[in-house]
């Protein structure tokens, strides 16, 4: 297995471990019930989407 020859700086080494910080996730507040939820999925709850109705609430429990 190759080892570097030379080691890496200082700033290498903080540039490459800057995008190793952990993201907060996304989320958007409910229209109806004022809950969070994920992005681009269906509300388990009611079934909707985008306003339209797309599952039966009946259906997911």
């Amino acid at each position: 297995m190759p080892n570097p020859k030379r080691r890496h700086s200082h700033s290498r080494t903080r540039q490459r471990r800057a995008h190793d910080a952990l993201k907060v996730p996304q989320f958007y507040l409910d229209k109806d019930t004022g809950e969070a939820m994920k992005p681009h999925r269906v509300n388990p709850d009611t079934g909707m989407f985008k306003g339209r109705q797309i599952l039966d609430a009946k259906e997911s429990k």
